[in-house]
């Protein structure tokens, strides 16, 4: 009896070990912060054109602290002239810097450069699809622009593939590269498993955003088209009003257009909240509210104040607003809840122009 106990005590506490062996080592692999913007909403700001100034803000919602400038803060240096949007993959941040012609990537949990795309013309917006990057590129001021496609890998520049003029924001949908042509009256169609345009869509008069709603087909905002007499003064005869389109992803068809019912407003920035069944845009100084199944245009605004940049939380539908400001000094952004009510705001670097949810 006595061995059998002794022997009983030595698997017991062989056991016992083993287990607090196992719990010791998962306690030392358990994957702690991976940095201080993990988690927040990052802010983009233009800056002042020529000056070198742009900058991502970054604002922690849960503690309501906020960076102005987490790049040269980071790296101690600044980003360049006119940030003009940002996208997040594989915990890299894509920065793409307009009018110094690249696109600064960084870690986007620390902020810590890690790379850059250069050589590019007037750079847009960014996307990944088939772990490929694709930018839209103005390339000029007149004639077609240009999709640049990025090896991510070595961050080299694979192939261009020429669009319409002015390219601005993208969206991907079932492998297939949405671009709207913002001197045009065009969407561009890529598909991104050969990096060729199979057709081109035919919408309102400058389109300058695009969003996905819940049934998986794309809404286009076209800001109209805006005439000028010699004294610089709005051709009203001249001009065109905007539009809302909806295309069916499945067949390239516009299925439907809402009409402004002026030619002046220049309505932009459309945006989804998290369900993808309510719209959100900007146009007059106001920003404005669609439900996807209406079948004409809203004419009670949502928010009664004039933002340079919109965006919508996809995590809690909170909408924020970024005040352009002089573009001299530092600014804010204003956060309301879903019924249009202002929470509260927080401070930006100079021009802020959109928001990216992390």
């Amino acid at each position: 009896m006595k061995k059998q106990s002794f022997l009983t005590r030595i698997l017991l506490g062989g056991f016992l070990l083993a287990n607090t062996f196992l719990f010791t080592s998962c306690e030392k692999n358990t994957e702690g912060p991976k940095g201080s913007y993990e988690k927040g909403v990052f802010v983009v700001n233009e800056g002042a054109f020529g000056k070198g100034n742009g900058a991502i803000s970054f604002y922690n919602p849960s503690s309501k602290a906020t960076e102005t400038d987490i790049f040269y803060s980071v790296n101690n240096r600044p980003l360049g002239d006119v940030v003009q949007s940002m996208t997040i993959f594989n915990e890299k941040a894509y920065v793409v810097v307009n009018n110094s012609n690249k696109i600064e990537i960084t870690d986007a949990n620390t902020f810590k450069s890690v790379g850059s795309i250069e050589g590019l013309k007037l750079p847009r917006y960014f996307t990944v699809a088939n772990n490929k990057g694709y930018v839209t590129e103005w390339v000029a001021f007149s004639g077609n622009g240009r999709v640049s496609v990025i090896n991510l890998a070595n961050n080299t520049v694979t192939k261009t593939i020429e669009v319409g003029a002015l390219p601005e924001r993208l969206v991907v949908v079932n492998n297939k590269l949405y671009v709207t042509n913002s001197n045009s009256n065009t969407v561009s169609v890529i598909n991104t498993a050969t990096d060729v345009v199979e057709t081109t869509i035919t919408v309102g008069d400058s389109p300058n955003s695009l969003a996905v709603d819940a049934n998986n087909k794309i809404w286009v905002l076209a800001g109209g088209k805006t005439a000028y007499n010699s004294d610089w003064s709005v051709d009203v005869a001249a001009s065109t009003a905007g539009s809302l389109s909806r295309i069916n992803t499945s067949t390239n068809a516009v299925e439907a257009t809402l009409p402004f019912a002026t030619k002046t407003g220049s309505p932009n920035s459309l945006t989804s909240n998290k369900e993808k069944n309510k719209f959100y845009y900007k146009a007059a100084g106001k920003v404005y509210q669609l439900d996807i199944t209406a079948t004409s245009l809203p004419t009670t605004a949502f928010i009664n104040r004039n933002f340079y940049g919109l965006g919508v939380d996809p995590n809690t539908n909170i909408i924020y607003g970024a005040l352009a400001g002089s573009f001299t000094a530092d600014s804010k952004a204003i956060r309301y809840n879903t019924n249009g009510t202002a929470i509260d705001s927080f401070a930006t670097a100079i021009g802020p122009n959109g928001f990216i949810f992390k």
